[in-house]
């Protein structure tokens, strides 16, 4: 015995659609119970339903993109260890450190004098 009845293989693409969201549809009612309520109480549902299937799509188009390149540059920071536009080759880096190389070695020159004054009055 089968429950369901075969689909022909000819229909249009908005046919089968349109086939899939009245099966989707009869789930729903069956599931929750619609069919039993007045038309004014499924008018109201199924506004609730659309409203928040619309908002779920509109915030699914605009945010989407937006968090899959946070995560794509996310991962980019985590396998290459620096932005995506400059590494350890970039000149600002070294620049960067260049300077703290130049602060190390002045602050080494008065660290060596003082200990050695320090050494002196022992």
């Amino acid at each position: 015995m089968e429950y369901r009845t075969k689909e022909p293989e000819n229909q249009s693409m908005p046919q089968r659609f349109g086939r899939w969201l009245s099966l989707k549809q009869y789930q729903i009612e069956v599931t929750f119970g619609v069919y039993m309520f007045t038309p004014t109480e499924k008018f109201i549902f199924w506004s609730i339903v659309f409203l928040l299937s619309a908002m779920g799509s509109i915030a699914t188009i605009l945010y989407l993109p937006q968090h899959i390149v946070f995560i794509i540059n996310r991962a980019w920071f985590y396998v290459n260890g620096g932005e995506g536009s400059g590494g350890l080759g970039s000149p600002s880096v070294v620049a960067a450190a260049k300077s703290a190389l130049s602060l190390s070695l002045d602050n080494t020159d008065s660290v060596t004098s003082t200990a050695t004054e320090i050494v002196r009055e022992l």
